[in-house]
């Protein structure tokens, strides 16, 4: 393992928690959490392979849709080695800097999926309520340069919540609640005065994905104020099934993030385990139900995917048969 060369106010090294209590059976816990990576991996890599090939979801909405299948498969990727590591070989201990590390990717690709579900309301607004200037407001380097500043958004904030803590005084082996690292739970039961780095972090936390949030509500009222307006029934109904993905993504990214960030900030005596829980419904539930929902809800997206699919099983065919003729 790494060592950080300032041992007086950083440990040596971290010691990572999976489901506190439950450490007999993390052989069996690994099975469903392994079986939940997989399906993460796969089909935010299938979402991303069928926009890539399709030239016809070469569109702002699909070019979004990536954006998110390429945050939650960067945050299942960071977090994969410490979490199976944890339940498949007890190795719990990470260094200071490693720690680092994947804490500011988890927190850069946590807030990046905040940023995108925004744009993606964003999107769903003037889909529905400018028709018109969507085509010539939504254009490819419109596009490009949005993606830019969210990322940019993301390292000017980050950068000093990771400065802060090279000042904290933290206990030798600290032990963690979480299978990875996460800021709430790093800076708890210091030595040294948490409240400035919690401020902090709850100030990112507020303005990072609070701002995004706010739009994304405030882009909601303005389409729903737009639907009513509409007399035809099938044509409401048509424009609110547009907006059935996102608002699923949304709620179930928001809710497991705010519920466990507050629970470490305001609810000190929470059972350690049930901020496990908390963390890993944060961690895992984003980028397992996402590439499933806008599999099943998007038809464009399942038709290409059955189209794939099926061009891949005639080309099997195809090559069986060519060595059937040759034996």
């Amino acid at each position: 393992m790494m060592i950080f060369n300032n041992t007086t106010s950083s440990p040596s090294t971290f010691l990572l928690t999976a489901f506190p209590g439950l450490e007999l059976a993390h052989v069996w816990i690994s099975i469903p959490v392994c079986c939940l990576y997989i399906i993460a991996l796969l089909g935010n890599t299938m979402i991303l392979f069928v926009i890539f090939v399709k030239q016809r979801l070469h569109k702002p909405m699909y070019y979004f849709l990536s954006m998110l299948s390429a945050a939650d498969l960067c945050l299942t990727i960071t977090t994969l080695p410490t979490v199976l590591g944890v339940l498949w070989f007890h190795a719990r201990e990470i260094s200071f800097k490693a720690c680092l590390i994947q804490m500011f990717f988890v927190h850069a690709f946590s807030f990046l999926e905040s940023s995108v579900l925004a744009i993606m309301a964003f999107d769903r607004f003037m889909a529905i309520c400018n028709p018109l200037k969507y085509a010539t407001v939504l254009k490819d380097m419109m596009i490009m340069v949005i993606g830019l500043f969210i990322c940019v958004r993301q390292l000017i904030f980050i950068f000093p919540m990771l400065l802060a803590l090279k000042s904290v005084s933290f206990q030798e082996r600290k032990e963690l609640s979480h299978p990875f690292c996460y800021h709430p739970d790093i800076i708890r039961d210091t030595y040294s005065n948490p409240w400035i780095n919690s401020f902090l972090g709850l100030f990112l936390q507020l303005y990072m994905t609070g701002t995004d949030l706010m739009f994304i509500l405030v882009s909601y009222v303005l389409i729903i104020r737009a639907v009513l307006s509409i007399v035809a029934p099938k044509k409401q109904k048509k424009a609110l099934n547009t907006c059935v993905c996102h608002i699923c993504a949304v709620t179930i990214f928001y809710v497991p993030m705010i519920s466990l960030s507050f629970t470490h900030r305001l609810l000190s005596s929470t059972p350690r385990v049930i901020c496990s829980i908390l963390a890993n419904v944060y961690l895992l539930l984003p980028p397992v139900v996402n590439p499933i929902i806008y599999s099943l809800k998007t038809r464009t997206i399942r038709q290409a995917m059955l189209q794939l699919l099926q061009t891949k099983g005639s080309w099997s065919r195809n090559v069986r048969g060519l060595r059937g003729s040759w034996d």
